[in-house]
């Protein structure tokens, strides 16, 4: 037997293991092994298919010879083929001719007569193993000549094959590092941000102690986040420190808000526009997407989007193009996609009135900021945070006495962090005195929602109040009678008294009607088992 091809093996071997260096480039260095086996060794249609855990299937995931249409066709079940074969019984397996053995499927379709050399086309597969386990197969094509050893090449692939598998198992090593080192420094540089008064959580309630660990693990990745809450809770605050935690901190964090630009102009906003696109447009201007290249696009109040934006968006999203207004010319750009909305997308992509792919691209990663009343517990801190912050930038320090701090404490904040922050600036302009009071919170409180209604409702209903019932107890009433009518379910019965759920919401609980409506449903429930049975 003729020595050259050893000796070409041996090359090969050499310049599989050189490859190391580019092991983290996973994909590259599996590429270049498959263009070694087949420039070097010809061994054609290299292919490397591995399992994927989460469908159960064996997929093509790196070919050298085959066309990205072939390579997508190429998956398979475990029981499927010679491939399926090979990683089921993790031993490998030699096919002399293809076109005489059951098992080979050729479902890439690579193999056409028409497309390969004449001759009797051999395949051969060898399991890719890790710590004895198979997780892929490695295959390819060959035409064997008289002087070369079938077994000689098959040990050769399983060599080849092994390697393969280290590459894979180092990769994913290093991949668990990184991400536990950007977790890491993602909780380091929250740690910085709050000693150097960057943008950080104030308050240690256990909600947001939650919500803080859910933006130490979000924050290092590269996946959409949905924030969810009121208005005013702060989603803002939390689209930036995700920003400020990430590798994106260096390149621009860009805010576009849906509700606030009218539906005509948000397309050229978002994308930009190029000269003579619409009338006025004198210049080409580039969109936020473009300006936000290589940091963050944080789009609030996304519930507002128009239908006609929503694909354009998911389009961003899915494939980083997109197109000026006005242009045909494809344009990328590396952004992350952070958004907020107080609005159920859910129950709008349940009505068509928002996409439902958008939904679920979005909401990759959700994170619900909780109103103010339900974390009175941070209210202090959050009252001394924003008095520091404005003392500092009016030169003025003011400190609440403990009867003003009960006060405030109690107050159930429906304009929430927001309503919060304007009330102490508004406080440190108009205060007469560094010692604020109850006296001084008197008229300085947003009205509750009841009170922002409470003249138009009372000139509805004066003329047929009964005699001795106040406004409270008529509202009461009507609200008990709604509730009753739709079986104490309460968007329902908002709908009915043409109020949203959360002022629903919080009449239920200026009346303490929660027993009652707890008693009401178990009643309906009882009530039905009785009729059932």
């Amino acid at each position: 037997m003729s020595t050259k091809v050893p000796n070409l093996k041996f090359s090969a071997l050499l310049a599989i293991c050189r490859i190391i260096d580019s092991a983290f480039e996973l994909e590259r260095a599996l590429n270049d092994i498959l263009r070694i086996l087949s420039e070097q060794l010809s061994m054609q249609r290299a292919t490397i298919t591995l399992h994927d855990p989460d469908t159960g299937l064996l997929n093509i995931s790196a070919s050298y010879g085959l066309t990205p249409e072939e390579q997508r066709r190429g998956v398979y079940r475990l029981d499927e083929g010679v491939t399926g074969r090979i990683f089921v019984t993790g031993e490998p397996y030699y096919v002399p001719d293809v076109s005489q053995e059951p098992l080979f499927l050729n479902k890439t379709g690579a193999r056409h007569p028409d497309k390969v050399d004449k001759g009797a086309l051999s395949f051969l597969g060898a399991p890719i193993l890790v710590n004895g386990e198979p997780i892929g197969v490695l295959n390819v094509d060959r035409l064997f000549p008289d002087a070369v050893d079938v077994q000689e090449d098959m040990d050769f692939l399983s060599v080849a094959a092994l390697i393969i598998g280290q590459f894979i198992n180092l990769n994913d090593k290093l991949r668990r590092r990184e991400d536990g080192l950007r977790a890491m420094n993602a909780h380091l540089r929250s740690w910085l941000s709050r000693e150097n008064q960057g943008p950080y959580i104030v308050g240690r309630s256990p909600i947001m102690a939650e919500v803080q660990r859910q933006i130490e693990k979000v924050a290092p990745t590269k996946a959409t986040v949905l924030l969810l809450g009121e208005s005013g809770v702060g989603k803002t605050l939390i689209a930036r420190m995700i920003h400020e935690l990430s590798d994106r901190k260096p390149h621009p964090f860009v805010k576009v808000n849906c509700a606030s630009i009218p539906d005509n102009l948000l397309e050229s906003e978002l994308f930009g526009y190029e000269k003579g696109a619409f009338t006025g447009a004198s210049v080409s201007r580039p969109g936020r997407f473009e300006d936000a290249d290589g940091g963050t696009v944080f789009l609030d109040e996304v519930g507002e989007l128009p239908l006609g934006l929503q694909a354009k968006l998911l389009r961003v999203i899915q494939e980083k193009e997109f197109e000026r207004l006005g242009s045909n010319r494809v344009r990328s750009a590396d952004v992350r996609i952070l958004a907020a909305t107080n609005r159920d997308l859910g129950k709008l992509s349940a009505e068509g009135k928002f996409r439902q792919d958008l939904y679920f691209r979005l909401s990759v990663f959700p994170i619900t900021v909780p109103p103010l009343r339900d974390r009175k517990e941070d209210i202090p801190s959050l009252l001394v945070h924003f008095m520091n912050k404005v003392a500092h930038d009016y030169g003025r320090k003011l400190y609440f006495t403990r009867e003003a701090l009960d006060m405030l404490t109690e107050y159930d904040w429906p304009g929430n962090v927001r309503e919060m922050e304007n009330l102490v600036e508004r406080l440190v302009i108009m205060a007469d005195s560094e010692q604020v009071g109850p006296e001084a919170l008197e008229g300085r409180l947003e009205p509750e929602p009841m009170a922002l209604e409470a003249e138009e409702e009372q000139a509805a209903i004066a003329a047929p109040r009964p005699t001795g019932a106040t406004l409270a107890d008529i509202e009461k009433s009507e609200v008990i009678t709604a509730l009753e009518r739709a079986e104490f379910i309460q968007y329902k019965a908002a709908e009915e008294l043409g109020l949203t759920p959360r002022q629903l919401g919080y009449r239920v609980r200026k009346f303490g009607l929660e027993p009652l409506i707890a008693e009401g449903k178990a009643k309906l429930r009882r009530g039905k088992a009785g009729h059932s049975a």
